[in-house]
């Protein structure tokens, strides 16, 4: 253990000690020079196998961490031999893990762990394509912190390796039991390890959310990752679905990438039993709305075109019945006696011109009058 006002490589003065687990210890630390907090790692040599496997993948920690641009993943700045002993400075990471808040409040929100699962996935995503590909294999919620914004931040690589295609099997079985995929794990020789790949990194997502959401630890028991529903009823079936896809036994029953497990978190809802027989029923009144609208166009089509078919008959009836009457040269026969309205008109009109007649004979005679009165004077 390192004391607190320890120096180390005239640059990292250690504060205080902030974490331990294992055989490393974890310091907050001051950069002397640039007056920044980081993180240091501290892991002892001690000789013994399981240090020097401890310094293998913490060498491998740090290689991996080094070349990454991601914001759920931490930063390596540094790597100290001092005495036998190894430090690691990284990125210095405020807040609690998501395991020490399971332990204060138990199951977390069902949105909040939809959205610690598209981070998460996204820091897989990132890291599956890399070149060579890195496969975490220890996610878990120890190894997640919650950053005081809320976002998350994933720590610790030591178990994380660079997948090569050509290898058929791990040396070794790494990871943690409860979490880990059946692939990760054979018997007490080692035997039935298989390749850990992209898929391997699904499988530990979906048991570190099946914990959050639940509060239920794989590694207690049952030791079985249950449907979510049966721990709470009201949690949604679709991320039910999605935890129980990410977490088959045969690693072709998974989600093939977290590209695809990223859009189904997305989208969780929709894969709700009530979201999907509430579409079914929109569907069923959308279909039933445009089965009504064809036949009522196809109704007023044929109507309307029944009726524009009349009036065309009518037209071509009414134009041969008058060239007939114009070739017959019988237009009386073809309007009978005169009707009322051109009666009615011809009588009118003949008192009209009588009218006239007589108010002209008057006129006529007015005239005659005025001009006699005159020789009546003068005589």
């Amino acid at each position: 253990m390192t004391k607190e006002g320890t120096v180390l490589d005239g640059k990292y003065e250690i504060l205080a000690e902030v974490g331990r687990g294992g055989m490393s210890i974890v310091y907050l630390a001051r950069d002397k020079r640039l007056n920044k907090q980081w993180a240091v790692k501290e892991i002892k040599n001690d000789g013994k196998k399981s240090a020097k496997t401890l310094l293998k993948g913490l060498e491998r920690e740090a290689n991996i961490l080094k070349n990454v641009d991601h914001p759920v993943l931490p930063r390596i700045v540094d790597i100290i031999n001092q005495d036998g002993t190894i430090y690691v400075v990284m990125d210095y990471i405020e807040g609690d893990t998501i395991q020490d808040r399971l332990k204060k409040e138990g199951a977390q929100p069902q949105e909040l762990v939809v959205e610690w699962g598209l981070q998460l996935a996204s820091a897989l995503n990132y890291l599956h394509n890399m070149n060579p590909p890195v496969i975490y294999r220890d996610m878990k919620p120890s190894n997640v912190m919650i950053k005081p914004e809320g976002g998350v931040k994933l720590i610790d690589f030591g178990t994380a390796k660079e997948y090569e295609i050509e290898n058929n099997a791990d040396t070794t079985a790494l990871g943690t039991r409860g979490y880990a995929a059946p692939e990760q794990f054979g018997d007490s020789k080692g035997r039935g390890i298989y390749n850990t790949d992209a898929r391997t990194d699904i499988y530990n997502l979906g048991a570190t959310l099946y914990h959050i959401v639940t509060g239920k630890n794989p590694c207690e028991p049952p030791y079985e990752i249950k449907p979510i529903r049966e721990w709470n009823p009201m949690l949604s079936s679709g991320l039910e679905k999605i935890i129980l896809k990410c977490t088959q036994a045969d690693p072709n029953d998974r989600y093939q990438n977290c590209t695809e497990l990223m859009y189904a978190l997305e989208h969780y809802d929709e894969l709700d039993d009530s979201y999907r027989k509430k579409n079914k029923k929109k569907l069923g009144i959308f279909a039933a709305t445009v089965a009504l609208a064809v036949v009522s166009g196809i109704t007023a089509g044929i109507g309307y075109s029944g009726m524009q078919r009349i009036k065309l008959n009518n037209y071509n009836q009414y134009i041969e019945n008058g060239m007939n009457y114009c070739r017959e040269e019988n237009y009386e026969a073809r309007c009978g006696e005169p009707s009322t309205w051109n009666s009615r008109k011809q009588s009118n009109w003949t008192a009209r011109r009588k009218k006239l007649t007589n108010s002209t004979y008057r006129h006529t005679l007015m005239l005659r009058t005025r001009r006699r009165k005159p020789e009546r004077n003068l005589r």
